[in-house]
C-alpha cells in the first residue's frame, strides 16, 4: 500500500529533514527627495518636509535558513482614451494632436507651448493615396514637423521584419519617447503593426490608433493587444500595450468597398451574439441599410434612424465591457474569443481570399449549428442567425474549412487554453456561456448538420 511504502522511504533516510524555519517581512516603498526607500507596512511614516510618495508596489523579504528571498508585487497601471469624434483630420480641431493628453495642467501647457511639435505617423498605402494630402495639410497648417511612412499592410506583409522597418525610421527620426506619441492611421493590420514597434521602441513609446476601416473600429482599435504573424501563425508574437488614445471618426468607413463593411459587421455579430439581443436586432433589422449607407448618420430617415451611431457605439460598448478588465487576458474564460477558435487557422489557410471578419463569421456559424445540436439554440434561433449572416452578406461555409481543420484549430487551442477548450457558445440571442464539455462526437454531427445546410449545392465535394 502506499502508505506503507511511505514509511519504509522515511525509515530508510539517515537524517531527519525538518521544515525551514523563515520569517516574512512586508515593506511598502516611499519616495522621499526623488529617492524610494522601504518602512515596514503598518509602521507610521515619520514627519517630514518633504512630500512623501507611497507606491502601490511592495515588496516582502522572507529569510530562511541563511537564505532570503524578495517577492515584488508591481501592479501595471494603463489609462487610455477611446474618443468618438467628427472631423478628425480638419486643421482646426486639435483632437489628433492634443487629444490624447488627459491631465488639464499638461494639456494646457502643450496648447501653449511655442517649440516645434515633431509626429511620426504610419499610414496604409491605399489609406495614404486617399487621405495622404489632408493629413499633410493638418499637419501643415498646425506648424507640426511629421514624416509619414506608407507601407503596404497585409495580412500578408505583416510581420517583425516590417517592425523593424518601422522602428529604424523612427530612429532616423527622432521623437521624444512620452510627449510625442507615433500616430497609426489603417486598418487593423496597420494598427496591430505600428503598436507592436511602438512597445517596443524604447521599451515602451505612447502610440495613437486612427481605424479607418469599420472591423479595425469596432475591435483592433479598443483593446491593449497588438502583434504579427509569425511562422505561419496569426498574431503569434505580440504584446499587451495599449494606445495612450484611439479617435474614431466614422467618415473614413466611406471610403472602403462594400466587401470591408460586410467584414467589420462580422466582429459586431459577434457582440451581438454573445452579449446584446438588441444589437442583433439592428442587425437583423438595418443591415442592409448599413452596407448601402456604409455606415454614414443619415438623420430624418424614420425607418432607420441613426442606425450607423447605435450600432458602432453598443458594440464597442460591449467590446469594453469584456476587455477591461482583462486586458492581459489573464482570465482565459473570454466571450470575445467567440468566433476565433477556427478562424485563425482558416485565416491563414484561406489567405488572401477570405478576410479577417469573413473568417470569424464562417467559424461562429459552425458554432452557431455546434449550440444547436447541444440544445442551447432553438432550430428558429439557429436559422434568425444564419439569416441575419446572410443579410449582412457574410459567408457562412468555407471550402477549407474542412473536419480535419476544425479538428486541428480546436487541438491548438487545447494548447494554448491551459488544457481547457473554454469554448463560448450562444445559449440564446444575446446570451452566452463558456463550455469545456464538448465531445467529438457532439462536433463531428454539428458539422454534418452545417455542411448539408450551409454548403452550396453547386460546390462539388
Amino acid at each position: 500500500m502506499p502508505a506503507s511504502k511511505e514509511i519504509l522511504l522515511a525509515d530508510s533516510c539517515s537524517t531527519t529533514v525538518m521544515p525551514k524555519i523563515s520569517k516574512k517581512t512586508d515593506f511598502q516603498l516611499v519616495r522621499v527627495k526623488n529617492t524610494w526607500c522601504r518602512i515596514k507596512e503598518g509602521e507610521p511614516l515619520h514627519g517630514s518636509e518633504d512630500e512623501i510618495t507611497v507606491s502601490q508596489a511592495k515588496i516582502a523579504e522572507i529569510l530562511s535558513d541563511g537564505e532570503i528571498t524578495w517577492t515584488i508585487e508591481a501592479p501595471i497601471y494603463f489609462c487610455y482614451k477611446v474618443v468618438e469624434t467628427c472631423s478628425l483630420l480638419n486643421p482646426a480641431n486639435p483632437t489628433l494632436l492634443y487629444g490624447h493628453i488627459r491631465d488639464p495642467e499638461k494639456l494646457e501647457k502643450a496648447l501653449n507651448n511655442k517649440e516645434v511639435q515633431k509626429r511620426f505617423i504610419v499610414m496604409d498605402k491605399t489609406v495614404e493615396e486617399l487621405y495622404g494630402s489632408i493629413v499633410r495639410k493638418y499637419f501643415d497648417d498646425n506648424y507640426v514637423q511629421y514624416k509619414i511612412l506608407s507601407l503596404p499592410t497585409t495580412e500578408e506583409t505583416k510581420s517583425m521584419d516590417l517592425v523593424l522597418d518601422i522602428l529604424q525610421e523612427v530612429q532616423s527620426f527622432g521623437i521624444d519617447r512620452r510627449t510625442e506619441p507615433i500616430i497609426a492611421i489603417g486598418g487593423g493590420v496597420c494598427l496591430d503593426i505600428v503598436g507592436l514597434a511602438a512597445s517596443l521602441y524604447r521599451r515602451r513609446t505612447p502610440y495613437i490608433r486612427v481605424p479607418t476601416t469599420l472591423l479595425s473600429y469596432v475591435d483592433a482599435s479598443v483593446g491593449a493587444k497588438n502583434g504579427v504573424n509569425f511562422l505561419q501563425c496569426k498574431n503569434k508574437l505580440g504584446s499587451y500595450v495599449p494606445p495612450v488614445a484611439t479617435f474614431l471618426d466614422r467618415v473614413f468607413i466611406q471610403t472602403i468597398p462594400r466587401q470591408h463593411i460586410s467584414n467589420g459587421l462580422g466582429e459586431i455579430l459577434k457582440m451581438a451574439l454573445m452579449k446584446h439581443k438588441g444589437l442583433f436586432e439592428l442587425l437583423t433589422t438595418h443591415g442592409k441599410f448599413l452596407l448601402d449607407t456604409k455606415f454614414q448618420s443619415h438623420n430624418g430617415l424614420v425607418d432607420h434612424g441613426d442606425a450607423a451611431l447605435k450600432t458602432t457605439r453598443i458594440a464597442i460598448e460591449t467590446m469594453l465591457e469584456e476587455l477591461a478588465p482583462n486586458l492581459w487576458e489573464d482570465d482565459l474564460n473570454r466571450l470575445v474569443d467567440f468566433g476565433h477558435l477556427i478562424s485563425p487557422e482558416l485565416e491563414m489557410r484561406a489567405l488572401p481570399s477570405l478576410m479577417h471578419g469573413e473568417a470569424v463569421n464562417v467559424d461562429m456559424a459552425f458554432m452557431t449549428y455546434l449550440s444547436y445540436v447541444k440544445g442551447l439554440l432553438s432550430d428558429k434561433e439557429k436559422t434568425r442567425i444564419i439569416q441575419c449572416m446572410s443579410t449582412l452578406e457574410l459567408p457562412v461555409w468555407h471550402k477549407e474549412c474542412t473536419w480535419h481543420l476544425i479538428k486541428k484549430a480546436l487541438t491548438e487551442r487545447l494548447k494554448h487554453s491551459a488544457g481547457q477548450m473554454r469554448m463560448p457558445l450562444p445559449t440564446g440571442l444575446g446570451t452566452a456561456d463558456i463550455f469545456n464539455d464538448i465531445s467529438e462526437e457532439t462536433l463531428e454531427r454539428a458539422y454534418m448538420i452545417w455542411i448539408s445546410e450551409c454548403k452550396p449545392t453547386s460546390v462539388i465535394p
